[in-house]
């Protein structure tokens, strides 16, 4: 019997059943379609050339160029934000506060210092730097303690404890003096459905004390930090989601200086930007009384005066002023996009474009039922924009619609709706692909992504687990990081008492492997038959066509005499491919035939043809 050409329609489709997906893709990983054709993806090497550990889970990755053309990245995690410039790292974590004069008490033969200072307002976890030591206390040398520190254990609202490189050789009370520094309170990597007992870390607390808030010292918080930067010039504009907005300028120095509050601006919001081309800072669910957090309004929006961002308060002279939205409880996220600014709330999106005076913004409501699942689940590509919700995708192109996805029912089955804050969204626009990352039921952490080629309209699946990521154009390759909640690797410079929890960056399309390890990437098919499913089949053999292939890789072929059946493979399966490979012998017979490629070796790449296949008629035997 004459070759038959395998057709398979592009796209993963996990809507029908894998006998009911005839015809097309049922699964993969590590795989992506382009031009209608599955392939495996790029992989990854680190950034700069070198393994670099952050503290914390990354939430925001930016890249951009100064003035000056100097490029730069800054990543924000849970715990720090850092910056890269000229082939170094930095720490530019904000400042809280700063203390004179603080004391401290040791113990003979321990490593466990405690720090005194008066309503310190720190919390466990959080970061200080201590400098200026005096008085040796308790024998442990000044310069041991002239460092950063992690803080171990909050004992009340006036001291704490930290643990230093050395052990005290003597037992001492409210001795030494010293300066430090408070880094902003640390925030944590999950996120807290609800109050009560069973919430928050082993032995916080007392036994049967349910926990009632989040305030400082109940350990408890409802949602995982999150950063959002954006840039005013070449200034960085930071927002810690649910926290106060801060700035970051480059330069020479800039390395040496940490990330300071803007001035002026409002001390909590949910999300903040600057808007183009007429350059006003805009705060998102805000407060309606500058400087009292107590007064924020989660759906009230705020902008500061043209070119000014340090002027928030409205006057008859300048053109800030601020207005509360309808339709939510809450605004989630906002986006620069064609012609206006998209602000999504919880079940609603709404435009924002500017008028100039006297009203200098105007708004709309664009959709409902609409909402966004979290701050970076949203995407503009070329004036289009493109959003996750709770149970659906959804794009905006002028008007609001829901997005047909063929793995619709895959990922909002199985996604954990309480993580919803960790959901990051990234455009590459290399292959035109918008992805989002997220955690499915009984996972904490990021383990799946779902990516939608925007151009041709076909979804793929996989389990790559990225936090943050940046397309390409500061530099030559996306940036995207990946975090290990376990890890206590050494990281860019030396923290004691530090915890696990640390991050790495990756250039992303870099090579074929997953640093320097191999990729196993793989896709299956639905089930095809003859007639119908009438007939057993016999198939021969088959003509592989793959383009673009490095080292061998692996065809099975799975076998069902009915749709429920349980499938088995081919007498012959495995089938190893090679690049040379012209035929390959099968000897497959079955009322449905699966077809599965995949590859687990270094250096593998691949991209799958259109397979012609030698298929007849049989019998049972």
């Amino acid at each position: 019997m004459a070759y038959q050409r395998l057709f398979l329609k592009p796209g993963i489709d996990k809507q029908n059943t894998e006998y009911g997906a005839e015809g097309g893709w049922i699964d993969c990983d590590y795989v992506r379609f382009r031009y209608g054709l599955p392939e495996k993806i790029g992989g990854w090497t680190p950034f700069n050339q070198a393994t670099t550990n952050l503290v914390g889970m990354p939430s925001e990755i930016i890249t951009w160029t100064a003035l000056d053309g100097s490029p730069y990245v800054v990543v924000g995690t849970s715990r720090k934000v850092y910056a890269f410039y000229g082939g170094t790292w930095a720490d530019i974590t904000p400042l809280r506060s700063t203390a004179t004069g603080v004391t401290f008490d040791t113990l003979n033969g321990s490593t466990t210092v405690v720090v005194n200072d008066l309503a310190h307002g720190a919390h466990e976890g959080d970061f200080i730097t201590i400098s200026n030591t005096t008085g040796t206390p308790g024998g442990i040398p000044n310069t041991d303690l002239d460092h950063e520190f992690e803080i171990t254990n909050i004992i009340d609202n006036n001291s704490y404890e930290i643990q230093s490189p050395t052990q005290a050789s003597a037992t001492a009370a409210g001795v030494g003096s010293a300066d430090v520094a408070y880094q902003i309170n640390v925030g944590t990597d999950l996120n807290y459905f609800d109050y009560g007992w069973g919430v928050g870390g082993w032995g916080l607390g007392t036994w049967g004390t349910p926990r009632t808030s989040a305030t400082a010292g109940a350990g408890v918080a409802l949602y995982s930090r999150v950063w959002q930067f954006d840039t005013y010039g070449e200034v960085l504009i930071l927002q810690l989601v649910n926290g106060g907005v801060y700035e970051w300028a480059p330069g020479p120095t800039a390395l040496t200086t940490r990330a300071t509050a803007i001035s002026g601006a409002p001390t909590k919001s949910k999300y903040a930007l600057v808007s183009t081309p007429d350059r006003h800072l805009i705060c998102f669910g805000t407060e309606s009384i500058i400087g009292d957090p107590t007064s924020v309004d989660p759906m009230y929006v705020r902008f500061s005066n043209q070119e000014d961002i340090n002027t928030f308060v409205a006057t008859a002279t300048n053109t800030a002023g601020g207005q509360r939205l309808t339709d939510g409880n809450e605004i989630v996220s906002a986006l620069r996009s064609r012609g206006q600014i998209l602000i999504w709330t919880d079940t609603s999106l709404h435009g924002m474009q500017y008028l100039g005076p006297p009203y200098t913004f105007g708004f709309q409501q664009l959709g409902a039922n609409c909402g966004l699942i979290g701050p970076h689940a949203s995407a503009d590509v070329n004036g289009v924009a493109y959003w996750m919700g709770k149970d659906a995708f959804f794009v905006f192109d002028g008007t609001v619609k829901k997005l047909a996805c063929t793995v619709q029912d895959y990922v909002f089955k199985d996604i954990n709706v309480v993580q919803g804050t960790k959901v990051h969204v990234g455009i590459n626009a290399q292959f035109n692909e918008v992805t989002w990352w997220y955690c499915s039921v009984g996972n904490d952490y990021i383990n799946r992504c779902v990516t939608y080629n925007y151009l041709e309209n076909v979804w793929s699946i996989g389990t790559l687990s990225r936090t943050a990521w940046q397309d390409l154009g500061t530099f030559q390759k996306p940036i995207a990081s990946d975090y290990d909640p376990t890890s206590t690797a050494a990281t860019i410079s030396t923290i004691y008492g530090l915890t696990a929890g640390r991050s790495v960056l990756y250039n992303q399309e870099d090579g074929f492997n997953a640093d320097g390890s191999a990729i196993v990437s793989y896709v299956k098919s639905g089930y095809f038959d003859i007639g119908d499913g009438d007939n057993m089949m016999y198939m021969k053999r088959f003509i592989p066509d793959f383009k673009n292939q490095v080292e061998d890789l692996t065809v099975h072929l799975l076998l069902r005499p009915y749709p429920q059946a349980t499938a088995v493979p081919s007498s012959l399966d495995p089938y190893v491919i090679a690049p040379n490979t012209d035929k390959v012998d099968t000897r497959a017979r079955g009322r449905q035939i699966s077809l599965r490629i995949e590859s687990d070796v270094v250096d593998s790449n691949w991209r799958f043809g259109t397979m012609r296949v030698d298929i007849q008629p049989d019998g049972l035997r």
